[in-house]
């Protein structure tokens, strides 16, 4: 799975507490998004997702 985050991001951290595996802020200070969801990181990714306060992840098979 791919995850994605979109423009709009306000660096308010949820995703990257939630999910590092995933998640990391660039030199921009903003969220990205850097690696795959592995299957074992897929509920942490959505639960990732779900707590972003301004809905820009997306997570695609």
């Amino acid at each position: 799975m791919k995850a994605k985050v979109n423009d709009g991001c306000i660096s308010c951290g949820a995703c990257v507490a939630t999910c590092p595996e995933v998640f990391r802020f660039n030199d921009d200070g903003l969220a990205e998004a850097y690696a795959d969801v592995l299957p074992e990181d897929e509920n942490t990714a959505q639960e990732a997702r779900d707590a972003c306060p301004v809905a820009v992840i997306d997570i695609e098979d």
